[in-house]
């Protein structure tokens, strides 16, 4: 299986492509084959070597990823062959990777990979913390810093779906417009207000 390596920490230009065996599916995981993958903040800070994985993850790369069901595991709800979108332990950036299946959704049908692989690190952020923890509904309000962020962005687009207002900073005027006009109620420059 071919993924992206790097051999010490650096810049972009660090990485390369190596060869590996493919992860090994454990119970309750897929194996997806990799068609695009999401590069978070996370990503170029393990590649710089500020942000080791987590112990037991994988080391390869990559948080986020859009593909297609390999093989599964004992995971009932999908079937070979699905277009699926995962929030990954790392090991994104390859052909394979193994997930645990409560990380991963279906590939919305007129998303193309490319568009998947942006979706599963913000919008499980998202979701967990708007609509799960916080509650959000009909009619509230939600106040999210680093409103053209892909947080920020992902946030607005939820609390417009739940009919919840978002009102947003941001660090320019043209940061503040680009929140509006993809669904801010209000934008503040916190730079200047």
């Amino acid at each position: 299986m071919r993924y992206v390596a790097f051999d010490q920490p650096g810049e972009p230009s660090v990485l390369h492509v190596a060869q590996g065996p493919p992860p090994v599916t454990r119970p309750g995981e897929v194996l997806i084959e990799v068609e695009a993958a999401g590069i978070s903040r996370a990503d170029t800070l393990q590649r710089r070597g500020l942000y080791p994985p987590p112990k037991g993850a994988s080391p390869i790369l990559g948080l986020e990823v859009s593909g297609t069901i390999a093989q599964l595991t004992g995971a009932g709800e999908f079937s070979v062959g699905d277009r699926v979108v995962a929030l990954c332990n790392g090991g994104g950036y390859a052909e394979y990777v193994s997930v645990p299946v409560g990380q991963v959704l279906p590939l919305p049908a007129q998303w193309s990979f490319v568009e998947g692989a942006t979706l599963p690190e913000n919008g499980f952020t998202v979701y967990d913390n708007l609509l799960v923890r916080a509650k959000l509904g009909v009619g509230e309000i939600a106040l999210i810093h680093g409103g053209t962020s892909g947080i920020g962005t992902m946030g607005i687009m939820f609390a417009r779906a739940v009919g919840a207002r978002a009102i947003v900073t941001a660090g320019s005027e043209d940061k503040c417009r680009a929140a509006l006009e993809i669904g801010a109620q209000a934008a503040i420059d916190y730079k200047t207000a």
